[in-house]
């Protein structure tokens, strides 16, 4: 399993709409249910920093979201609305328990 975690900063103003791209992707995600595929998205408490963490079977997360029009909506605009840019970092799962809450619209 890939797993990869991406952090960036928005620029002021722009959290909500950010936010509102990032949970068209959700929508998406719920209606397609890509099999093997685990994707969490946090906003921070400043209001503009934003942690997405992604896992897949295997080993291609990538792939399946640039296969979503919502995320290509969202991709397409990022650099313009950031103030710090993402930055991708792959990581080791060493262990999980309960890591996002279901009501988020995330499944388990």
């Amino acid at each position: 399993m890939s797993t990869v975690s991406v952090q960036y900063t928005v620029k002021d103003g722009r959290g909500d709409e950010n936010q509102a791209l990032v949970e068209q992707v959700f929508a998406e995600l719920s209606r397609a249910a890509p099999s093997g595929f685990r994707y969490a998205a946090f906003r921070a408490d400043d209001g503009v920093t934003f942690l997405h963490v992604v896992s897949h079977a295997s080993g291609d997360a990538g792939e399946v979201l640039r296969s979503l029009p919502a995320f290509r909506a969202f991709r397409a605009g990022l650099d313009e609305r950031c103030a710090v840019a993402p930055v991708r970092t792959s990581l080791t799962t060493i262990g999980s328990y309960a890591v996002a809450e279901a009501s988020a619209g995330a499944t388990p």
